[in-house]
């Protein structure tokens, strides 16, 4: 049952390709850089692939952007459907593609292991990832954040609330809150959850983020979240429970600082942590799973701060 269950709700997932036909192709022109895979970049327990995209010219202390897939998606893909690339040619800052080589190819965003800091499985070979990159291109350890697509958005909100000493901030599209999709069965999915029937206190939510680290004391990442009203993958409420667990674990009101409309049909509220967003969401009204279109990249880029 579960994976038949797995296997449909995979179909809805693997419309994702689909957002290849209305993203903008953001790989840079010919001239420009190009993508490489790099291996033995450090442990990686989970077998993932990892393509670094690098431009020709860089800040001096350039800043790492971890942009993950969506399930049966892959780095490579990523980067030749997405701005990222493009964008990290115009400010100069480097991008991760990690790549999933189980079946699913869907990221383990539910086993005990990802869910704790330093626990293994996808997030510690991302993790290497990103350690092998501030060493070998003299990048920002203050300048790490993580974006991602569905699957790719549900592993932005386990690396920052898992890793909040590595990434700094994330921009996650159609995904879940952190331990939303836990499972102690092997399983890769969770109904109750992709359903939008998991539905806790920000107390409740907050307190899974904080147990992942729970030695952990320093800053806390932003987050900025996007989600379609009409999305039947991850359904709606996940946005409104995401909202509470990271304006929870930043200690900051669930009553929004500023309300605006940047587009017709997106709603744009803001959390504020003294005179900083800390805290976006972003509903899309009418909005189904394949959300992100050409020029929501640069709306994250900007909130992470990429564009300074």
């Amino acid at each position: 049952m579960v994976r038949e269950l797995l296997r449909r709700a995979l179909r809805g997932l693997a419309a994702a390709p689909l957002v290849a036909a209305l993203l903008i192709t953001g790989a840079p022109s010919a001239s420009a850089a190009s993508l490489t895979q790099v291996t033995n970049f450090g442990p990686n327990p989970s077998n993932l692939q990892m393509y670094l995209y690098v431009p020709n010219t860089v800040k001096p202390r350039p800043a790492v952007l971890v942009a993950a897939h969506y399930c049966t998606g892959s780095g490579p893909v990523f980067y030749s459907n997405t701005e990222y690339a493009r964008l990290a040619d115009r400010y100069g800052f480097v991008v991760i593609y990690p790549s999933v080589t189980r079946a699913s190819k869907c990221f383990d965003v539910s086993s005990p292991q990802a869910l704790r800091h330093d626990g293994d499985s996808d997030p510690t070979g991302i993790v290497s990832m990103v350690r092998y990159v501030l060493q070998r291109n003299n990048a920002d350890p203050n300048r790490v954040y993580a974006t991602g697509v569905s699957s790719g958005a549900m592993m932005t909100n386990v690396l920052l609330g898992a890793y909040p000493d590595v990434f700094k901030a994330g921009a996650a599209f159609a995904g879940v809150p952190f331990a939303c999709f836990a499972t102690t069965n092997g399983s890769e999915w969770n109904s109750q959850c992709a359903n939008g029937q998991l539905i806790k206190t920000p107390q409740q939510w907050g307190d899974l983020v904080r147990r992942a680290y729970p030695g952990y004391t320093g800053p806390k990442p932003r987050m900025q979240l996007w989600h379609g009203t009409n999305d039947d993958t991850l359904r709606y409420p996940n946005f409104g429970e995401a909202i509470k667990q990271w304006t929870n674990v930043a200690g900051i009101s669930q009553n929004p600082s500023t309300t605006d409309r940047p587009m017709p049909n997106w709603v744009r509220t803001r959390y504020n942590l003294g005179g900083t967003v800390q805290v976006e969401g972003i509903s899309i009204t009418n909005g189904t799973h394949n959300i992100m279109v050409a020029g929501m990249a640069q709306y994250a880029v900007d909130f992470l701060g990429l564009s300074r």
